[in-house]
């Protein structure tokens, strides 16, 4: 294909020719938002000299960096949520940003404890994922004292040091799965839960919040002990074809965590027709499939764009502003999909 020329750049931005060689060149003045015109359009038609201008554009604003530790790096959601952080930080218009990624490869609070202390020297404030643990408290304690601000994500921990928790309202995120459970099942029946772990505060709320729905509106279904998966497809494809065989009246399936890919497995193994109820979190390849096939009954998606803008946003003010005395949380709802609305 043809590398698009200056010509092409200035019709897909709707500016004159002379006007994207000012832009280029940086001779003469340019309006600002002339110049973001530009470059976005420079971007969407894949112009040579994209970077160029993205340097033009943003040569006189500060420049922050930022650090994000997800967890399963290989894992589609982990992906995403890499993706949309880095789109979110590209697009950022008063000042430019630097991220820096990392992965946890366990749930070991350790680990988590280890990769928070060594963002120091690199970062200006920190987002995590992970395990709520004294270990983890102790990190951001001393990366707060350092002057480093650290934000979790989709579950909650160190709790009155943390400079703020963005995610879902878990509680709240349990007791709409209970309501989705209970409508939905054919007939009153036994219900089990997947959790992470016992670490994982977000899992923790939504568990409670499911079980306190379950008492109050839907006493007829018995919710069994929740079984600990460590978010691993093989731990939780073995213990549902386990609880299978065991519990005839099983009618619920909530996967408060991840390994939903080994509920889907071991689902799909056991045969159609058991009129089970299955939610699990975050529309992936598989999960999709997964909904169109009605293997499983509904996905609870976190907004992943906006809890990334939201957060490049609050990341940046916290570093231009100073750290909060009151520390705070923003929720998201989660989108709801089930087979009909994808």
């Amino acid at each position: 294909m043809r590398r698009p020329t200056i010509a092409d750049l200035a019709r897909a931005a709707g500016v004159s020719v002379a006007t994207v060689d000012r832009v280029l060149s940086g001779r003469l003045p340019v309006r600002e938002e002339t110049s973001r015109k530009v470059y976005e359009a420079a971007e969407k038609i894949g112009y040579h000299g994209t970077n160029l201008i993205r340097q033009r554009l943003f040569s006189d604003l500060p420049e922050y960096r930022l650090g994000v530790i997800l967890r399963k790096e290989r894992h589609s959601f982990y992906q995403s949520f890499a993706s949309e952080i880095e789109e979110a930080a590209n697009t950022a218009r008063k000042c430019r940003l630097r991220l820096h990624v990392q992965f946890a490869q366990t749930a070991e609070p350790t680990e988590m404890a280890d990769l928070l202390m060594a963002m120091q020297g690199k970062v200006q404030a920190v987002a995590a994922t992970g395990p709520d643990h004294h270990d983890v408290t102790s990190a951001v304690t001393e990366l707060k004292s350092r002057g480093i601000p650290t934000f979790s994500l989709l579950s909650d921990f160190a709790q009155g040091v943390r400079e703020a928790y963005i995610g879902a309202n878990n509680l709240k995120a349990g007791r709409t799965a209970a309501w989705l459970i209970s409508h939905l099942a054919r007939r009153p029946g036994k219900v089990i839960l997947f959790v992470g772990g016992h670490r994982f505060h977000g899992h923790a709320l939504r568990e409670t919040g499911f079980r306190s729905y379950m008492r109050e509106y839907a006493p007829d279904f018995e919710v069994l002990d929740a079984l600990v998966n460590l978010e691993t497809r093989r731990l939780t494809y073995e213990a549902l074809l386990s609880a299978l065989s065991r519990h005839e009246n099983l009618v619920g399936v909530y996967c408060v965590g991840g390994g939903m890919e080994g509920a889907i497995e071991a689902l799909r193994e056991a045969g159609e027709g058991r009129g089970i109820v299955t939610l699990v979190n975050e529309l992936t390849p598989d999960s999709r499939q997964a909904l169109l096939d009605r293997t499983i009954s509904c996905v609870l998606q976190t907004p992943l764009r906006e809890l990334c803008a939201d957060l490049v946003s609050m990341m940046v003010n916290t570093i231009e502003q100073g750290m909060s005395d009151t520390p705070g949380q923003r929720f998201l709802p989660p989108q709801i999909w089930v087979p009909e609305s994808l």
